[in-house]
């Protein structure tokens, strides 16, 4: 058999192709164009990669047009993580030298010594990864904004976080843009305030929102210089139009995962879990993978997931904590997926219950819960079959009743 490995980098990758006993078969220099990745495609063809037999490979990244090039047909490829990379290095020298070439070689034999201690790259769509990256791209410039209204337009995150979500909200947005500064703010009339609303999108309580919105713009509040304030008031505008493109982005984003999550043959099954809607659903999905045989037990998902504890025991002492090496995507979602559910499942609201009565602390009870409907997940998953709350918290629906 035939393993590849490709050091990655922004122009130019070494790619490196070894056999069973670890002979390096070949090394080739390619470019980060449509000619490099032909190169490659025929390096691998050259030595036996054909759509029955793919080589696999291994690459310290899971993202890119290059990672996209290889994923096509049945290859499997490995994201290898960097830091897992350098130790492996320190197998072949002691001396710590670092090389693009040797690096490819590197990666070639760790599968070809450790290919089944790694999971090659699920078949999905980034669609789901992008999304959630816009959700966090425009929670973080809500953050900015936010910090900046502090320094001189306190008035504003009195009047408008009011509402839930208030500073990414299109009435928020619409009004910090026609008052960007306090000055102007107070100055606002209600018929203005009640226009402001209504184009936003406002069709409801319009009357009671722009009287108490006017009552908190004109209220008493210290105020920076005139000319620190049009400053600021500037700057807060030009972060107002980035955080406008971020919410416009997330909203499209999300309306694309909406009509192609409920397509997927796994959707009905994911779905019937409580707490899961088409967005949650969606980044599961896209972490996880379609391909039922990547996992090969509950523990490795829940593992993969950061749900499950980790136990380092050495000699005498032994210690039980919580994953740091996960998939950070997955672990976020189960985060809101147990908070979720904690409404829409008497079964999890007991479960997480019985864990804060024994001592848990909300963050532990939330990935205990987690760990647990994740191994329920991967259960449903591998028998084709939707989740039945009275199998799934046999012991916790009682003391709930």
């Amino acid at each position: 058999m035939i393993y590849c490995g490709i050091d990655w980098a922004e122009k130019t990758h070494d790619v490196a192709l070894v056999d069973d006993d670890g002979t390096l078969l070949a090394k080739r220099h390619i470019t980060d164009d449509a000619t490099g990745y032909k190169i490659l495609l025929d390096l691998l063809a050259e030595h036996g990669d054909t759509e029955d037999t793919p080589i696999p490979v291994a690459i310290e990244t899971s993202r890119g047009l290059l990672v996209a090039v290889l994923r096509t047909g049945k290859r499997q490829v490995y994201a290898i993580n960097p830091m897992a990379a350098a130790r492996y290095r320190d197998r072949h020298a002691v001396t710590r030298k670092k090389s693009d070439p040797g690096d490819a070689l590197v990666l070639a034999n760790i599968l070809r010594t450790d290919m089944h201690a790694h999971r090659p790259l699920p078949q999905n769509s980034d669609l789901a990864r992008a999304q959630q990256d816009a959700v966090w791209n425009r929670q973080q410039l809500a953050n900015q904004l936010r910090s900046l209204l502090r320094e001189y337009f306190p008035a504003a995150l009195d009047a408008y976080l009011h509402w839930q979500n208030g500073l990414c909200r299109p009435e928020t947005r619409v009004l910090l843009e026609l008052a960007p500064t306090p000055s102007r703010a107070a100055r606002l009339s209600l018929a203005q305030l009640r226009s402001a609303l209504k184009h936003a999108g406002r069709q409801r309580g319009i009357d009671a929102d722009a009287e108490r919105i006017r009552e908190v713009l004109r209220a008493e509040y210290a105020h920076q210089p005139p000319l620190v304030e049009d400053a600021l008031g500037k700057q807060m505008l030009a972060l107002l139009r980035q955080l406008n493109a971020a919410c416009i982005a997330a909203d499209q984003l999300a309306e694309a995962v909406e009509e192609a999550f409920p397509q997927h043959p796994d959707a009905e099954i994911i779905l019937s879990f409580p707490g899961l809607g088409t967005q949650l659903g969606a980044r599961i999905l896209a972490e996880i993978g379609d391909d039922h045989t990547r996992f090969t037990t509950a523990r490795g998902m829940k593992a993969y997931a950061g749900a499950s504890p980790i136990t380092r025991a050495s000699g005498k002492k032994s210690s039980i904590t919580r994953r740091w090496v996960k998939n950070d995507r997955l672990n976020h979602t189960g985060y809101l997926w147990a908070f979720a559910a904690l409404t829409a499942s008497t079964g999890a609201k007991a479960h997480y219950d019985r864990r804060r009565e024994v001592g848990d602390w909300h963050a532990a009870a939330q990935r205990n819960l987690f760990n647990k409907m994740i191994g329920q997940l991967y259960h449903c998953l591998q028998k084709h079959i939707l989740f039945d709350e009275t199998l799934a918290f046999r012991t916790e629906l009682p003391a709930a009743a």
